[in-house]
């Protein structure tokens, strides 16, 4: 998105402080302003969304929360951002497959063996709180072009050239 300087940042306040930080830190270096939104649930999210675009933002930024990004939740942030004109980004390739035109993020396949590695050493004997914090190693590039075409965004090919799925 050439030229933003103004982004909307969903998140949710329980579990995404951290990652709101790394956004903030980035958006700083960038020269791009946050428009931070707290997620308060689903009925909440339209007019959030259409204030964050009516003060600016030209963009929309979906942190990771198990209550954003539940089956039922996905499709509404995708629709909401979509009406408003906001393009995107997610972290899980789902979102994309819901409507986000991009998604960068952990495969839900490396997710789902991490943490069954974790469950396994518990079961094993080992102490939760003695168990090391494991990062993803597979990370997916997942495109929804019809999405991208809808919001008139021309997504260059040396990206799709490195998506690992281009949803037509």
């Amino acid at each position: 998105m050439p030229g933003l300087t103004r982004v909307a940042v969903l998140f949710d306040a329980e579990v995404a402080s951290a990652q709101l930080e790394s956004v903030e830190r980035a958006a700083k270096e960038l020269g791009v302003a946050i428009a931070p939104i707290v997620w308060r649930g689903p009925d909440s999210l339209p007019a959030a969304l259409e204030s964050a675009a009516k003060g600016g933002a030209r963009g929309l930024i979906v942190l990771s929360s198990s209550n954003i990004i539940t089956l039922r939740n996905r499709p509404l942030v995708a629709n909401a951002a979509l009406s408003r004109r906001l393009p995107a980004i997610g972290l899980t390739p789902n979102f994309a497959r819901d409507g986000l035109p991009i998604t960068f993020g952990p495969t839900q396949k490396d997710i789902y063996r991490s943490a069954a590695t974790l469950v396994a050493r518990i079961l094993d004997g080992a102490t939760p709180a003695g168990l090391p914090i494991e990062r993803p190693v597979h990370y997916a590039l997942v495109i929804n072009l019809k999405s991208a075409k809808a919001l008139g965004l021309t997504i260059p090919q040396s990206l799709l050239l490195r998506a690992d799925e281009v949803i037509q």
